[in-house]
Order: structure tokens, then sequence, then C-alpha cells
């Protein structure tokens, strides 16, 4: 129980609560540790603390709550291909995503349920909110904290543009040492991929 308490998000934390679309999806993000966004309907910001997982009727008798949460370690951007592998000839195959990374998912002391709230897709809260809700309605902060949440938000983003934006310190290698540590094969003078 203790392991559970420590991989439970702090008050202070931000937190995206994000549409979980089947069990499947909660299990790639269980144990291969990273959560998906398509780049074309993700919210603002993706440079959160946590995601908090919502279930929708895919999950059957556990639909429309949260059960489980888990802590971003970072993102990057790749195409839906190259996440699901499997599916190479799907029509979004092709699509830019949000790949999240993610720590241990970790259930929640009790699960939030949806009471009117059927339909989600991102919703901004606090680790505070959080832990302190019965229902999702609880989750949506309200007044001058809202201006609080914002700004935090705000500045994450300007903070992740600016490490985006940093410029990195030139290598001196040998091209040939380069091109191993990349996992490139030189033939006749070019560089082929693998």
């Amino acid at each position: 129980m203790l392991q559970m308490l420590n991989a439970l998000p702090n008050p202070s934390d931000l937190i995206l609560v994000a549409y979980m679309p089947t069990p499947r999806d909660l299990e790639i993000a269980r144990i291969l540790g990273w959560y998906r966004i398509p780049l074309r309907s993700a919210p603002k910001v993706v440079a959160v603390d946590y995601l908090a997982f919502y279930q929708p009727a895919s999950f059957g008798d556990r639909k429309w709550r949260i059960e489980y949460v888990a802590p971003v370690r970072g993102h990057e951007l790749v195409t839906r291909a190259e996440l699901l592998r499997d599916e190479a000839d799907h029509p979004r195959a092709r699509e830019e995503y949000f790949k999240i990374q993610l720590g241990p998912v970790v259930r929640l002391p009790h699960s939030l349920q949806a009471g009117q709230w059927k339909r989600i897709t991102f919703l901004y809260t606090t680790g505070e909110y959080l832990l302190a809700a019965q229902t999702l309605n609880d989750l949506v902060v309200h007044s001058e904290e809202r201006q609080l949440l914002w700004q935090a938000l705000r500045e994450r983003a300007t903070q992740a543009q600016e490490y985006g934006q940093q410029e990195m310190p030139a290598l001196d290698l040998d091209p040939a040492v380069l091109a191993l540590l990349l996992g490139i094969n030189e033939i006749e003078g070019a560089y082929d991929l693998e």
C-alpha cells in the first residue's frame, strides 16, 4: 500500500485527464509505458506531471470512470505506424501522434465515477483536486484557482518550447563513428539508414 501512495500525484502536480479508448490501450500504457494522443486533436499542453485515464463504454463494467493514473516522463512526436507497428495499413498510419512516456500505471484508492459526464477527451486539473474528488465533476478547477492552473500550464508550454529550441553543442566525431552510433551503414561513400 505504501508503494501505491508514493506513486500518486502531489497536490501541486498538473494532471491531464485523458481518454483511454480501449482496455488494450490501458495494457499498452501499463506494460510498454506510453500513451498516444493524435496531434490533430491534442490539448494545447502535454507537458504535465500525470495522466489520469478516463475509461469509456469499451471498458464494460468498468466504464465511465477514472481508476488509474501514471506519471509523465516525457513526450515526443512520432507517426502512428511507428507506435503501432502491427497496424502499418491503418488509415491514419502516417499521421503524427504525441507519444507520452509514462512511469508506472497506478490504481487510485477509489475510482471517480463520471456521473452525468459520459463524453470526455481531455481535462486539466491538479493533484489536489484529483485526490479529493469523488466524481469527475469534482475535478473542474473554479474561480481564482483556475487562473493559477492556466498560468502553470502556460509556463509549462513555454518551458517545453524553450527546451526544444536550445542549441545542441557541436560534436567533433568522425563520420564513420557517428554512422555506427546512429545505426547507419556506409555504402560506397553514401549513408543508408537500415
